[in-house]
């Protein structure tokens, strides 16, 4: 094996979506995959199904209702542990070491709700205070884990770059592309000196975009989308990125996610 490819997926509710889930793994075949959003208590998550889909090992963080992320492989991990942020047991932050102690983050940062105000609107103060206490951590811890290889990837709930977003004038008064945010995402983003796979290989100012509105019935058409769901990696790795794409087909299948997998090739 030269190489592993990496997909991350927020899902939006894994049990509804196992038969694109299927569809993803005969299309792209992936060797590891990044749920968010799997809405599934451990009870209730359909492990014999994704063991049948050929990822023996899966590592998960849930909850009941809402949030959960997971990480499926095909290899087995040599370690898995969850993290926390802000002091809440969330579920939203799950990391596996494999291969050759590659360390893959799957991280799901809160949606922050509709009004960017973080006073008036808790959701988008939690959103704002995950993101520090994140990116305080990696700083802290930087001196030991800045030459290690590490992949962090998610959705990200954050479209950083003016390319990032069908229109960057309209959306910047909108959450996900608010000045706030995008400073909060770029102190994460310098925290380790990570580097955009997907935009290592699609370059600004190319739109490319995760996510459309289930709120647009035609978002084929007028294309307002925005790219949320992102996979970074360390200086140590970047080299060996040999490649990074979005499968915005994904989107126009039944009974959609509204985001579209996120898939990079990572050399071995």
């Amino acid at each position: 094996m030269s190489s592993f490819k990496l997909a991350t997926w927020n899902v939006n509710s894994i049990r509804i979506r196992l038969e694109l889930l299927a569809q993803l793994c005969r299309s792209e075949n992936p060797d590891v995959i990044c749920l968010q959003e799997v809405k599934a208590r451990q009870e209730d998550f359909p492990f014999e199904e994704i063991r049948a889909l050929g990822f023996a090992h899966i590592a998960l963080y849930s909850q009941p209702g809402y949030n959960g992320v997971a990480i499926l492989s095909k290899t087995p991990f040599k370690s898995s542990l969850q993290r926390d942020w802000v002091g809440k047991h969330d579920a939203r932050h799950i990391a596996a070491t494999l291969y050759d102690d590659i360390e893959i983050n799957n991280v799901y940062i809160p949606a922050g709700g509709d009004i960017p105000d973080p006073i008036v609107n808790l959701s988008f103060a939690h959103k704002l205070c995950f993101m520090d206490d994140m990116s305080e951590w990696f700083e802290q811890h930087r001196s030991v884990l800045e030459n290690r290889k590490m992949i962090i990837c998610g959705d990200f709930n954050v479209a950083p770059l003016e390319c990032d977003v069908w229109d960057h004038k309209k959306m910047l008064k909108v959450v996900s592309h608010t000045p706030v945010e995008i400073e909060r995402l770029t102190r994460l983003y310098q925290s380790l000196n990570w580097v955009d796979a997907v935009r290592r290989h699609l370059p600004a100012p190319e739109k490319v975009f995760s996510w459309w509105s289930y709120r647009n019935p035609n978002w084929q058409t007028n294309n307002k989308g925005r790219r949320l769901d992102h996979i970074w990696v360390t200086p140590a790795l970047q080299e060996r990125v040999a490649g990074a794409y979005i499968a915005k087909e994904m989107r126009s299948m039944e009974r959609p996610s509204d985001h579209v997998p996120v898939i990079a090739e990572i050399r071995l």
